[in-house]
């Protein structure tokens, strides 16, 4: 076989993997702004647009890998993972707000590396959600948050495996000190409002 002949079929197949990339890139993107649309109308208590912008978000995610399923190399690269990671954090926040089940890897089409991460930032957003409670003055609400998330951290770090498996200690670490962080919040407050209540009492008796 000619050198030149080589060198064509390797161009086809590059183009190929070229453009499957792209589309890849394209979608990944789609399915963490859609998530993070979800994630933002969760927050402000519109969970049927949650709904949808997640019913969207896994469209594409079953899309992507449909397209990718005999191209693994682009499959299991960063912004795969990245975009599945959002995707999952935004499913289980949704589950978590409206007290459903939270779904399985299966379920949502991911890997389970992936999943394990986005539980990792499934935490994060409990704080997020912990922090608006308390703004409210539900402290009792906040305080059930966190119990939650202290439960979830505790599985997460069963969760003891190769990097080359899953990169899930840095997941651990961040999830550890947004724990510590919310704990001290929580412990301020508590101790606020108990300050408060003492003033007030003290107040009436005068």
């Amino acid at each position: 076989m000619e050198l030149k002949t080589i060198i064509d079929e390797i161009r086809t197949v590059l183009d190929e993997k070229d453009a499957l990339r792209e589309e890849a890139l394209r979608l990944t993107r789609e399915i963490v702004r859609l998530s993070g649309d979800a994630i933002k109308a969760l927050h402000r208590g519109e969970a049927e647009k949650a709904s949808d912008r997640l019913k969207l978000a896994g469209e594409r995610v079953k899309s992507l890998r449909e397209k990718l399923r005999e191209h693994p190399d682009i499959y299991f690269t960063g912004y795969v993972q990245s975009a599945h990671q959002e995707f999952v954090e935004a499913s289980l926040f949704f589950a978590y707000i409206t007290g459903g089940r939270f779904p399985s890897p299966s379920e949502l089409g991911v890997p389970h590396a992936d999943y394990a991460l986005g539980i990792g930032d499934f935490i994060g957003e409990l704080r997020r959600r912990f922090l608006i409670l308390l703004l409210e003055g539900d402290i009792g609400g906040a305080e059930e948050v966190y119990r939650f998330m202290e439960a979830i951290y505790e599985e997460l770090m069963t969760l003891e495996y190769p990097k080359g498996l899953v990169n899930i200690r840095g997941k651990q670490d961040q999830a550890r000190h947004i724990l510590e962080r919310t704990l001290e919040d929580l412990t301020r407050a508590k101790l606020s409002r108990k300050l408060e209540e003492k003033l007030e009492t003290a107040i009436g008796k005068e």
